[in-house]
């Protein structure tokens, strides 16, 4: 899951560091949550267009999901704070802990793909889940997921690094803080 929240060109990006300082440890021992990454990019730095907020969540329950949204369990303060923004949401497919699952991630990457409209999603997502533990391989990462939007028909690639990679496609976003209260009981491999 994940939202987005756009901010004005100037607008200064240390009122996010210190929200993400003061309130986000909350989410440290949140039932029903793998992790939560709390990112940021800021226009200008790492090739970014926007200043942006964009936290992304993993959910070891559906219930932990719809208790933060709409029960009262943190979305609200967003509501108030920032208005209500469209909430992303995908199926998972698959998740891997990569070699740097011991050290603290620093940086994100988010890379969508589509699926072609005469394309077997079924072929597509088993060749990504293969590019999945390939990439969990990869030096730096910590934890790496895919996730199928199928209202979309698109790919979703998720990989906390433990450094900034020095070349990854999509967006990236800075680490603020990362709560993982269940991430060491998020299911390995594939999801079905």
């Amino acid at each position: 899951m994940q939202y987005e929240i756009t901010l004005p060109a100037d607008y200064d990006m240390k009122i996010i560091r210190e929200r993400v300082a003061t309130r986000g440890r909350a989410m440290d021992d949140f039932g029903g949550l793998g992790l939560k990454a709390f990112l940021m990019r800021e226009r200008g730095v790492g090739g970014s267009p926007v200043n942006q907020y964009a936290p992304f969540y993993l959910w070891d329950s559906v219930d932990g999901m719809n208790r933060f949204l709409w029960g009262g369990g943190g979305f609200r303060g967003i509501v108030d704070d920032f208005g209500r923004p469209g909430v992303r949401h995908w199926t998972g497919a698959g998740f891997e802990r990569g070699p740097a699952y011991g050290a603290t991630p620093r940086t994100a990457t988010r890379r969508t793909e589509p699926i072609g409209a005469g394309v077997d999603p079924a072929g597509v997502v088993e060749s990504a889940l293969e590019e999945l533990g390939r990439h969990a391989r990869t030096d730096g990462v910590h934890t790496t997921a895919l996730a199928v939007d199928p209202g979309r028909w698109e790919l979703v690639h998720f990989t906390l690094w433990a450094d900034s990679p020095a070349a990854a496609d999509g967006d990236r976003y800075e680490v603020l803080h990362l709560s993982a209260p269940g991430l060491d009981d998020l299911p390995r491999g594939r999801q079905w």
